[in-house]
């Protein structure tokens, strides 16, 4: 296996891992975001207000999005095989 392959494996999987992990998060950064603000305006400093939101949307992004993220992980093993097949 030479050094080009060996990087366009890592690239790939590199890639794959931004697929999986940007939706969630984006949505946990934006939602975090958005309780520090409210946090701020009304001066209500609690640890589990910023916890149950998150935790709600993360669990309704894997159940809209995980299907799809599974089929990306499908395809990056396939690829992987596949790769494997050909070295000898």
């Amino acid at each position: 296996m030479s050094i080009s392959q060996v990087m366009q494996v890592m690239q790939a999987a590199s890639a794959t891992a931004i697929k999986i992990a940007l939706p969630l998060l984006l949505l946990s950064l934006t939602i975090g975001l958005i309780i520090a603000i409210f946090q701020a305006a009304t001066q209500i400093h609690e640890q589990t207000l910023t916890f149950v939101p998150k935790l709600l949307v993360t669990a309704s992004v894997l159940i809209a999005l995980g299907s799809w993220m599974m089929e990306v992980m499908a395809d990056f093993t396939h690829y992987v095989f596949d790769l494997m097949l050909t070295l000898y």
